[in-house]
């Protein structure tokens, strides 16, 4: 198999390890990038015989830029290359995953990308975990986006010209915008891809998340929101919707209105609701999913701001770590 495999990391201790043990040892070239962590993952990836590509910030650190070196550099010395596997250094490959996803690439010649299921490892140890998993649960078959842990085609990715590197988060739905626009398709099986440790064990760890998450709402919406995608542009308006404007016409309202318009609040619950009943898991996970979904629309509305004032100042949006 000309597989290689892009392993990137900062900061993840322990949980690298584990990551770099599950790819090793596949038959492909690993590569491992660290974006300048301090925690010593770089000379523990030299350790376990895994060549090392060191960001320093200088420039501004992003997943995607991670990738995108660490993609340069199997194609410097890797030869012949068909397809590239990326992972996060908070995951673990499972067994026989990089076979069954690179025979499914030479099956289907106009599919760029596919990746699988993507597991939480520990989703009982907080609720925050937990969400991650029904998170990464998603249909299978062809789809819209992938997310970083996938295998892409090599001449698809070089095509595209990689991640875009100033995307804080975001950056493989982006990517797979400008895949599908080129004629290529993105797939997800059903096939186990990977465990993911998200580690998310205090409210503070999802509210900083989840302001990324809505940055990346207003950061895609601004690169592809027009026609024919309308990339991210329901999730932002969704997101400024519930995040700023029922609070705000509520205060508005009660000018006028009084106590009366606080009743424009009870949209919330009643959202919830609608959520919770819509729910395919248990009952508990359900109300959890769905009130959590109602209470992200804040930091969300948060992180789409946080987009328009580095734009407003002209600035570069920077990393916005929750681990």
């Amino acid at each position: 198999m000309n597989i290689g495999v892009v392993v990137i990391g900062r900061n993840e201790g322990k949980r690298l390890g584990k990551c770099l043990e599950s790819v090793t040892g596949t038959g492909g070239r690993v590569v491992y990038v660290d974006s300048a962590s301090s925690d010593g993952s770089a000379d523990l990836a030299r350790a376990m015989g895994v060549e090392v590509v060191e960001l320093v910030a200088d420039e501004p650190l992003s997943a995607g830029r991670a990738r995108n070196a660490g993609f340069r550099c199997l194609r410097g010395s890797a030869g012949s290359l068909d397809y590239v596997q990326f992972v996060d250094g908070d995951c673990e490959l499972a067994d026989r995953w990089l076979e069954k996803a690179s025979q499914f690439l030479r099956d289907h010649e106009r599919v760029a990308a596919v990746c699988g299921r993507l597991r939480e490892r520990y989703p009982e140890r907080s609720i925050y975990n937990m969400l991650c998993d029904i998170e990464w649960d998603t249909p299978v078959g062809e789809a819209k986006a992938c997310g970083g842990i996938a295998m892409v085609r090599v001449t698809a990715f070089e095509d595209a010209r990689g991640y875009r590197e100033e995307l804080i988060a975001g950056e493989e739905p982006e990517l797979c915008v400008r895949l599908r626009a080129a004629g290529w398709r993105v797939w997800r099986l059903g096939e186990e891809m990977a465990l993911h440790d998200a580690a998310i064990l205090r409210f503070g760890q999802w509210w900083k998340r989840t302001v990324r998450t809505g940055h990346a709402f207003a950061q895609g919406a601004s690169l592809h929101g027009g026609p024919p995608e309308h990339h991210f542009v329901r999730e932002s308006r969704s997101a400024l919707l519930w995040g700023l404007g029922i609070p705000i016409g509520a205060a508005g309202l009660s000018l006028v209105w009084g106590g009366w318009a606080s009743l424009l609040l009870l949209a919330y619950p009643l959202q919830v609701v609608r959520l919770a009943m819509q729910g395919k898991r248990s009952a508990r996970q359900n109300w959890l999913h769905a009130g959590f979904l109602v209470l992200g629309k804040f930091p969300e509305a948060l992180g789409h701001m946080k987009f328009l004032l580095y734009g407003y100042l002209g600035g570069q949006s920077r990393l916005i770590e929750y681990k």
